[in-house]
């Protein structure tokens, strides 16, 4: 996704991405922990507290991805002339991700 053959399909740095990155395996870690803690038959308001924490977690990843997206894609097609398929792009990606 967004690469073929190691070439960038974007001519310009996304701002936040190493942010994002660093959210995401904290996330990844803390899904292991509610895993293991599920596993370890913890009790279920409890893995149901830390179930929240990983969805609150997701969501600011997924808000500082999309600023990243607003802030170089779309204003860079916006430049180009191609803002419509960047925002049919975008208007499909946030029907998926808000229901």
């Amino acid at each position: 996704m967004g690469q073929e053959s190691g070439v960038h399909e974007h001519d310009y740095e996304h701002k936040y991405r190493k942010q994002i990155v660093n959210r995401l395996a904290r996330i990844e870690g803390h899904i292991r922990a509610v895993k293991e803690m599920t596993a370890e038959d913890r009790d279920c308001s409890e893995v149901l507290l830390q179930i929240a924490a990983v969805q609150k977690a997701l969501d600011k990843a997924a808000k500082l991805l999309l600023k990243d997206h607003l802030e170089n894609c779309v204003v860079k097609a916006v430049h180009h002339g191609n803002e419509s398929k960047v925002l049919e792009d975008l208007t499909k990606a946030l029907d998926s991700y808000i229901r």
